[in-house]
């Protein structure tokens, strides 16, 4: 346990003094001591906006080979598909940016789908099915989040206990059947157009504009930061930091009830299987590879956001070139491997001197 600082007051907690760094949230990533000479800043450039780099260059090349890639309604695709990864990887970066990690994650996706769905199809109206999903998540973020922050679990081994725990749960709720939806207030977020347009791609947009402003224009996205960033420092600043992990769990499983709904909402059902362990290494890889540390306290909203879409771009992009699918696992393999790559590059290359 960190003990208290010797400038805390008698109720315990010290003044707080923690700003944000211009680079958290929004910005680029932080860096150290400004370097001389333009490769340094050709570097952190490239550092930075790898990802945006890499989603133009394989989208011409997609379009080069099949011209349907870059039409409407491939791109409306693309955004459909990328919106409940969103949800996840927005879940996951939550917590990444503390330094923690949620595995648990694609199995709340799948249970809260699965609870939805049978109440649903038990004459609950579809927007109480809804609130009761989010709740749920919600619920099993506050678990885990009170495990790791108030019985000092490890995180990694808590929350995949639980994630097994819940793909268990799925199973048992669905008996191994699809169970379908039909309430259209359910499914509207899935099934719905506006303007000729289909709802997941504005609710993809909603999650980003939301939790954008989260991380960069709230006291709270600032705390999660500074606790990510160093804890400690966090700590003598006067940030209860316990708190600060158990809330950050909770909005982790609210977004992962979010990817729930959104799922069964799309699909309109669920099934055992509505949850892969693919999933979750992509959810991983998103927010990495757009610039969020495994080390805490690094990255942007709009890197999280590059993230997905160039996930969802290779997967789709291959499919539509004809790349068989064995080939394609192979592909999102070797991305998640360059992300931690590019990850621990970029941390290194940015440690001051």
């Amino acid at each position: 346990m960190i003990s208290p600082s010797a400038s805390q007051t008698a109720s315990g907690a010290a003044p707080e003094s923690v700003s944000p760094d211009p680079g958290g949230p929004t910005g680029t990533t932080p860096t150290g001591p400004t370097r001389s000479g333009s490769s340094t800043r050709v570097i952190n450039l490239l550092l930075n906006n790898v990802v945006w780099l890499l989603l133009i260059v394989f989208a011409i090349i997609a379009n080069v080979i099949n011209p349907f890639f870059l039409t409407i309604p491939n791109l409306q695709n693309i955004l459909v598909q990328a919106t409940s990864l969103a949800a996840l990887a927005l879940a996951l970066a939550v917590t990444l940016l503390l330094g923690e990690i949620d595995l648990s994650v694609v199995g709340i996706l799948g249970v809260s789908g699965a609870v939805g769905a049978v109440l649903v199809q038990h004459g609950v109206p579809g927007g109480l099915a809804i609130l009761v999903v989010l709740a749920l998540g919600a619920l099993i973020g506050l678990v885990n989040g009170f495990c790791i922050s108030y019985l000092r679990m490890n995180s990694l081994i808590e929350t995949l206990a639980m994630g097994l725990a819940l793909g268990g749960a799925v199973l048992a709720i669905t008996r191994g059947q699809t169970i379908t939806i039909d309430s259209p207030a359910y499914l509207w977020i899935g099934q719905g157009l506006i303007g000729g347009w289909p709802v997941m791609p504005i609710a993809l947009v909603l999650l980003f504009v939301i939790m954008g402003v989260i991380f960069s224009r709230t006291r709270w996205g600032r705390r999660l930061y500074a606790t990510g960033g160093n804890p400690r420092a966090a700590y003598a600043s006067g940030i209860n930091v316990k708190r600060v992990k158990l809330q950050a769990f909770v909005v982790s499983g609210l977004l992962a009830g979010v990817a729930g709904w959104l799922t069964t909402a799309y699909l309109a059902g669920v099934n055992a299987t509505v949850g892969s362990n693919n999933l979750l290494l992509y959810a991983i890889a998103a927010p990495v590879i757009g610039g969020v540390s495994l080390f805490g306290g690094r990255g942007n909203i709009i890197g999280m956001l590059g993230g997905t879409l160039l996930l969802t771009v290779v997967q789709v992009g291959l499919q539509i070139i004809n790349i068989s699918a064995y080939y394609v696992a192979i592909v999102g393999g070797v991305m998640i491997f360059l992300a931690v790559v590019v990850d621990t590059v970029r941390v290194r290359h940015q440690e001051p001197t």
